[in-house]
């Protein structure tokens, strides 16, 4: 699955939210595991745990996960949070 299309199907499912989605690991064409990782900003994350969170994710990617996507790496923040990571 092309890293853009992960980025808008959970922006386009989640609130506001900003993704950038890489490949944690070096694709290997003839043994590739579908492996991701995403950062993903959004103020719909206010007041949810990290698991619920991380729900919200899995839920915009539906039936990707199942089918496209072996394992998905999630770091979650709100603005707020994320913009504290650069002072």
């Amino acid at each position: 699955m092309e890293l853009a299309a992960i980025e808008e199907l959970i922006e386009s499912h989640i609130e506001d939210a900003d993704a950038t989605v890489s490949r944690p690991r070096t694709v290997d064409e003839n043994h590739e595991d579908d492996h991701y990782a995403a950062v993903v900003v959004s103020p719909a994350f206010e007041g949810k745990t990290l698991v619920k969170q991380h729900q919200l994710v899995y839920d915009a990617l539906g039936d990707h996960m199942t089918t496209d996507i072996h394992a998905m790496e999630l770091k979650t923040y709100t603005p707020e949070e994320y913009a504290s990571l650069e002072e």
